[in-house]
């Protein structure tokens, strides 16, 4: 179960999020929903690690976050608004070192296919559309065989194709017992997934 409790953190003079507590068991979705500038990719920044609170803390069943990652009991895919590809390296590249570095090799041409990369497959990243980039970006977490995914406005750029495999990629991760939290400002299908909805900015 990944957990937040008490977390408190605040931009300037503004208050992003105050006691802010939630829990995610595994199998389920956390949506963020709000404006922009609510605080939603501060949030997933502080559930991954990378921002600190002011105060409160995040665990992954009932140990502290980081230390679960640093120890290889917790796998996390993080997905933001940058797509975390080398841009001078091709597609299949890109997507080859993610897959080695998770153990997943012999996935990279399968899940080519799947995200409909095939024909940008060796073409440098730099190159992409956008949304031939935040397919890639969705690629890279599919073959990171991570227990958690954190999405950052993950249909940006997707047509109505990327879209619906967005959803069945998240209702097939979460149907094999992993977690998602997903900051959005576009409705989503989970499919059957438990999903509880965190409202920022309200």
């Amino acid at each position: 179960m990944l957990a937040g409790a008490g977390l408190t953190l605040w931009r300037g003079t503004t208050c992003l999020f105050e006691a802010l507590s939630f829990s995610l068991p595994v199998g389920s979705a956390l949506l963020i929903e709000g404006p922009n500038g609510a605080g939603k990719t501060t949030l997933l920044r502080v559930i991954a690690g990378l921002t600190q609170p002011e105060s409160g803390s995040v665990t992954w069943q009932g140990s502290d976050f980081r230390q679960q990652l640093q120890s290889g009991r917790l796998r996390l895919a993080f997905s933001g608004h940058s797509p975390g590809l080398k841009p001078e390296l091709t597609t299949r590249e890109n997507l080859r070192f993610f897959a080695q570095l998770a153990g997943q090799p012999a996935r990279v041409s399968e899940v080519i296919h799947a995200t409909g990369l095939g024909a940008c497959a060796e073409l440098d990243v730099r190159l992409l559309s956008a949304g031939q980039k935040r397919r890639a970006a969705l690629a890279r977490v599919l073959l990171s065989a991570a227990d958690l995914w954190l999405l950052d406005e993950p249909q940006t750029n997707l047509d109505t194709a990327g879209r619906r495999f967005l959803e069945q990629a998240l209702g097939a991760h979460l149907a094999d017992g992993g977690a998602a939290v997903v900051a959005a400002h576009q409705s989503l299908d989970f499919g059957s997934a438990p999903v509880t909805r965190l409202a920022l900015g309200t």
